[in-house]
């Protein structure tokens, strides 16, 4: 099918929109740090085995395996701000893919999108510090709904309309956009997956190495 066939193109953003992935790994790992650096490294390598998913599942996830239960809520909330302090500072100084504007050309009637697992509120809001906001008129998502949350939801909605592609950089972002009916395309550019290469030939996903490579 020709990007112009397409009635609503979804993106991610970490590795996509923004090469935030390196900043965001290492925001996990200096929140964590705290709690040793075993402890630090475990988590950043749970992170990228888990790309797209929200922080608050990789937080959880690491106050369950390394944090005493009666320490754990107060310990899960002291992740989250440091972490979100991080990665403010990055998300605002790292490299935008320039290539959306040009994709943005060639498809002037088809409604775009935010899908991410990054935080919601936060999202916006630099998006609109960084004069980004407009390029999606059909809105920007994030955590803490789950990627496939927001796809059922907003193909009720309407806002998303089939036919409609996914553009992102993670196994996640495949399963959760496919599992709804859309076509989804895997962007090398900045990914964190090492495997993706075979991952995608398993799976039989298109993919580029950047954005403009795509027609």
């Amino acid at each position: 099918m020709k990007l112009s066939d397409y009635s609503t193109i979804a993106f991610d953003c970490d590795g996509v929109i923004l090469n935030s992935n390196k900043v965001k790994t290492n925001a996990f790992y200096d929140a964590a740090l705290p709690y040793g650096e075993k402890n630090a490294e475990a988590l950043k390598n749970y992170h990228t085995q888990n790309g797209g998913v929200s922080r608050f599942k990789k937080f959880q996830w690491f106050v369950d395996s390394f944090v005493e239960q009666t320490l754990r809520n107060e310990a899960y909330e002291q992740l989250l701000t440091r972490y979100a302090d991080i990665v403010e500072k990055g998300l605002l100084n790292c490299e935008f893919n320039e290539d959306l504007y040009e994709l943005k050309e060639k498809t002037p009637n088809t409604n775009w999108l935010i899908v991410s697992g990054g935080s919601q509120c936060e999202l916006r809001a630099l998006f609109e510090k960084r004069d980004l906001a407009n390029l999606f008129e059909g809105g920007i998502y994030g955590s803490p709904d789950l990627k496939e949350v927001i796809f059922e939801r907003e193909l009720v909605r309407d806002n998303i309309t089939l036919p409609a592609l996914f553009i992102g950089d993670s196994k996640y972002d495949y399963f959760s956009s496919n599992k709804h009916g859309l076509d989804f395309v895997f962007l090398s550019q900045w990914t964190e997956v090492n495997d993706w290469k075979s991952f995608c030939k398993d799976n039989n996903i298109n993919h580029i190495d950047f954005l403009r490579s795509i027609s």
